[in-house]
């Protein structure tokens, strides 16, 4: 199976030379393989959010190896990472990151166009997004016509509008209630299971966990495989998926 993140011996510290500083990762090891859907739990300030950063090359500030799709991206030039983040990794964060005075339609395909991508050849894969993320009779609306769970179902679409291989969200549910969050954690399972992304999300609930294949936790800056033996199938009871916040760390 090929593996589509890997993560070596990491290390993390915030603090400026000659300050306080803090490590908020230490050692920590993780290896995502090819059409898996992990969830990446621990306690607020664990660093999880920091190693999603990590992982997705929005920080590039660390020691240790991190490895997208076998390329390491401590090698890479900034060029080379802003290609394979726009063409092979899908972004999701608690805020929607919505531009306002656009459409929904608009949203989706802004990273594609902004690419070089013309409307008319991304017809066809807007009309299946908007179909699976259920936005179809929504994609004219604005942004402020729609519901906090319909808002980052647009950010799921725009995140997958050009077919990446790997999905990183963070906190997705955070700002959600629980009939919305459980309905975004189906929407995963679903691109997971049917498009075959590969998935890791950063949460604070173990119901969201639950929807995932396995789950990994931090603890004391190091990862921690953990056995879950209960995932949820469909149909339970969807308490405890949004908080309204979620930790920064």
């Amino acid at each position: 199976m090929e593996n589509m993140i890997e993560v070596r011996s990491v290390n993390k510290t915030f603090g400026k030379k000659g300050g306080v500083k803090t490590q908020v990762l230490n050692g920590a090891e993780l290896t995502v393989q090819k059409g898996e859907f992990v969830s990446l739990m621990g306690a607020s300030g664990s660093g999880k959010s920091t190693l999603l950063y990590l992982i997705g090359g929005l920080d590039r500030d660390f020691s240790g190896d991190i490895r997208l799709c076998g390329k390491s991206i401590s090698k890479m030039k900034e060029k080379e990472l802003s290609k394979i983040r726009l063409g092979k990794i899908g972004f999701i964060f608690q805020f929607y990151n919505l531009v306002q005075n656009l459409n929904v339609e608009d949203n989706i395909l802004l990273p594609s166009l902004v690419a070089g991508r013309s409307r008319a050849s991304l017809k066809k894969e807007l009309d299946e997004i908007l179909e699976i993320t259920g936005l179809t009779e929504k994609r004219k609306f604005m942004p402020s016509k729609l519901s906090g769970g319909q808002q980052q179902r647009v950010a799921i679409a725009r995140a997958i509008i050009s077919n990446p291989e790997i999905i990183l969200a963070d906190e997705a549910t955070g700002n959600l209630d629980s009939k919305s969050g459980a309905e975004i954690m189906e929407l995963f399972r679903r691109i997971n299971q049917e498009k075959g992304i590969t998935i890791l999300q950063v949460t604070h609930s173990q119901k969201c966990a639950m929807y995932g294949t396995r789950t990994v936790v931090l603890e004391n800056g190091r990862t921690v495989n953990m056995d879950m033996d209960m995932h949820v199938s469909g149909g339970n009871s969807s308490s405890g998926y949004g908080s309204g916040s979620g930790d920064a760390a």
